[in-house]
Formats: structure tokens, C-alpha cells, sequence
């Protein structure tokens, strides 16, 4: 069950809550459209907190929907002021395909004279994930990192030498080493940096609880602190850390869970053309 809680002080119109899109699969963003409403609301989605920014005279949020999510009718209900809102997602099944790999042992089980290095991975990750919540940063549509062939997709389960089982949680595109990687929308890079599993990895804040990903490249043309515009070119494919091959793994993460980054594309405007001002786009190299 997905459940939005939303408070509001005092409404000078009634408020109306929207989902887009009206159908999502588990691992899906969501997008919610608050219209009505003066005083900043509250919400949560399958108990995690979700914040809304303000958008003209309305209210937006960007919400993930859990990969375990069962499929059927999701209620979504809420209050402003002394109304209800009410609405309703669909939950279809994402159909995620398994696929059996048969990896040399290092890529299973790390060996532990890394496991020191591995934990510095994940503080510096939590530190990067750790941002304050602001209002959007970008003022577009996200746009892909490169154009090339799906060679992994999201939610694809996947046994490992018959026995380790996980999921994927991004996408994986082909690239041969040295393809130039693009930012898939304005932000701010919170790390560029070599860990063991994702290799060298440049993060990017976009604001409203939203990051992307980008991993295994070769080299990066950008460091931690920098303003980049969507199209700008952060780094270079590669096969670094424990990847099999050369290619870029993109993802994205909403609100702490990683979501199908296809799923933000079809978002397509996410502010309605109220988002912060951006910097003019870089042209593409």
C-alpha cells in the first residue's frame, strides 16, 4: 500500500492532489502535484519522508515507488485543511527479466584486505547522499548521459555462479572506453571519486531529493563542488572498479531509493516551469 499523508495549515482555494503518471512499476518515480495549497505540506510514501518545493502557486514532490511494491491499485490520500485529498497509482507489472552470470570469484566475494577501503567508500557515498533539502536545481527535463545500446536494465534479477542472488538498480549502456559522459541534468557534483565496486563515480545533486549516478568511468572532468548545466561533459567511460567490461552504469536516486532513471525521463518537466532559474545549457562536445 502506498499511502501520502499530506498537512496544510489553511487553503485559500481547494486543494487537489495529482499523481503522474497515472501507471508506474515498482522502482518507478512518481510525481506529485499539490494544487490549492498556501502553507508548505507534509507527506510520506510507504513511511518515508517526502518533500514538495513550491511551484507557482501549487506544491510538487518527487516520490519512489519501492521495487518491492506490489502490483494493483495504490491509494494515495491526504489532508489540506479541512479537505481530503484522495488519488490512486496503478502498480503494473515491471516484468523484470533474471539473468544467470558466471563472474570470476573477486567480482563475488571482495577479499578482506579491502574491506577498509570498502567502508570508506560507503561514508564518503553517505556524506554525498547527506544534502539539505533545497527546491530543484535544474529547470528542464533530464536527458540521457550518452545515446547508446541498454546492455543492463533496472530491476533485472541476477544469480550469481548459481548461488548469489541481487538486483540491479540502474542502467547499464554501452560505451567504449573514453566515450565523453554527459550530465543528464543541472546540479552540483557532490563526488568525484575511485571506490572499489562502482570505480571512479561522479555524483550530482540536482535538489529536490534527486541524484544521479554515473559509474566505472575512466576519467572525470570534474570535481566535487562543481556547478555543471545538463549536457556538460563530466567524464569519460571506462571499466574501472568491478566492472566486467567497458560501459557507463547510470543511475538515479529519489528520496534514498534508487529508481529506474528511464522513469525520470518520462517525467519530462518535473517544475512545470517553476524551478529555480538554470545557467544557460553548454553546448554538447
Amino acid at each position: 500500500m502506498l499511502i501520502l499523508a499530506a498537512a496544510i495549515l489553511s487553503a485559500a482555494a481547494a486543494a487537489s492532489l495529482e499523481v503522474r503518471p497515472s501507471e508506474a512499476k515498482p522502482g518507478d518515480a512518481i510525481l506529485l502535484v499539490l494544487a490549492g495549497a498556501e502553507v508548505e505540506p507534509a507527506a510520506t510514501v510507504e513511511g518515508r519522508a517526502v518533500r514538495f518545493w513550491r511551484a507557482g502557486d501549487g506544491w510538487r514532490a518527487i516520490a519512489g515507488i519501492p521495487v518491492e511494491a506490489a502490483t494493483g491499485p495504490l491509494a494515495i490520500s491526504g489532508q489540506a485543511g479541512p479537505e481530503r485529498l484522495s488519488g490512486t497509482v496503478t502498480i503494473v507489472d515491471p516484468a523484470f527479466p533474471a539473468k544467470v552470470l558466471t563472474l570470476p570469484p573477486r567480482y563475488i566475494e571482495p577479499p578482506a584486505s579491502v574491506r577498509e577501503r570498502m567502508a570508506a567508500d560507503q561514508r564518503a557515498f553517505n556524506e554525498a547522499f547527506a544534502r539539505p533539502f533545497a527546491p530543484p536545481r535544474f529547470g528542464g527535463p533530464f536527458d540521457w548521459p550518452l545515446v547508446a545500446e541498454k546492455t543492463g536494465g533496472y530491476g533485472d534479477r541476477r544469480t550469481y555462479n548459481g548461488k548469489q542472488q541481487g538486483q540491479h538498480y540502474g542502467l547499464d549502456l554501452d560505451a567504449a572506453v573514453g566515450t565523453p559522459i554527459l550530465a543528464a541534468n543541472d546540479g552540483l557534483v557532490v563526488m568525484a571519486r575511485d571506490n572499489y565496486q562502482a570505480g571512479l563515480t561522479v555524483l550530482i545533486w540536482h535538489g529536490a531529493d534527486l541524484y544521479s549516478a554515473y559509474f566505472h568511468l575512466s576519467r572525470a572532468a570534474v570535481k566535487s563542488g562543481q556547478v555543471v548545466a545538463r549536457g556538460d561533459r563530466i567524464g569519460f567511460a571506462g571499466a574501472s572498479g568491478r566492472a566486467t567490461g567497458p560501459h557507463l552504469h547510470w543511475g538515479i536516486k529519489v528520496a534514498g531509493l534508487w529508481v529506474d532513471p528511464e522513469s525520470i525521463l518520462r517525467l519530462g518537466d518535473l517544475c512545470g516551469g517553476a524551478c529555480l532559474p538554470a545557467p544557460p545549457a553548454a553546448p554538447r562536445p
